[in-house]
């Protein structure tokens, strides 16, 4: 089973994905970002997209991954990452779930004002990319497609963690 974590960023993905993982053995926390930086790092500047999400090898890559895992690993796969495009879930998620594979989608929700003070505290000030992002997260995120909702603002990691693992039946 892959378990994606998606929300905002600041709404704790990556700390959730660590504490769920410390939680659930034989489980493994896969980074899409990594491809990210690997298209960022192999393409001359002239060929990078302001999102590396936008180019089409991204996404490719991912799936290319996820499915291998979902096929040969026998443990969860945990996937902490932002993804707000619909059509970039559907390249990656429906794809992945057309294949026959379970894909437990959930999304942190989180009010700006939390975002703003979570991105404070890991030093990202209200200037910063992350922080300039939050209007298009939301926003994006508001599509039916991203539901499976968990509101963060007044729980902790571990009350996050316990309702995914409740929701997903990993308990």
């Amino acid at each position: 089973m892959i378990v994606w974590i998606n929300g905002a960023f600041g709404a704790g993905k990556t700390e959730t994905a660590n504490a769920l993982h410390q939680r659930v053995p034989n489980s493994f926390v896969y980074d899409p970002e990594n491809a990210g930086y690997y298209i960022r790092a192999s393409l001359p500047e002239e060929l990078q997209l302001d999102d590396f999400q936008h180019h089409p090898e991204w996404r490719e890559i991912n799936y290319t991954m996820l499915s291998k895992m979902e096929r040969s690993y026998s443990g969860l796969t945990i996937v902490p990452m932002t993804l707000v495009n619909p059509e970039y879930y559907e390249e990656i998620i429906g794809r992945l779930r057309a294949d026959g594979m379970i894909v437990q989608h959930f999304t942190l929700r989180v009010s700006r004002e939390v975002l703003l003070q979570r991105l404070a505290q890991r030093g990202d000030g209200p200037e910063s990319w992350p922080a300039k992002q939050i209007e298009r997260c939301m926003e994006g995120l508001s599509s039916s497609i991203f539901e499976q909702y968990i509101d963060t603002d007044e729980i902790t990691t571990d009350q996050v963690v316990n309702r995914i693992v409740d929701l997903a039946g990993l308990g």
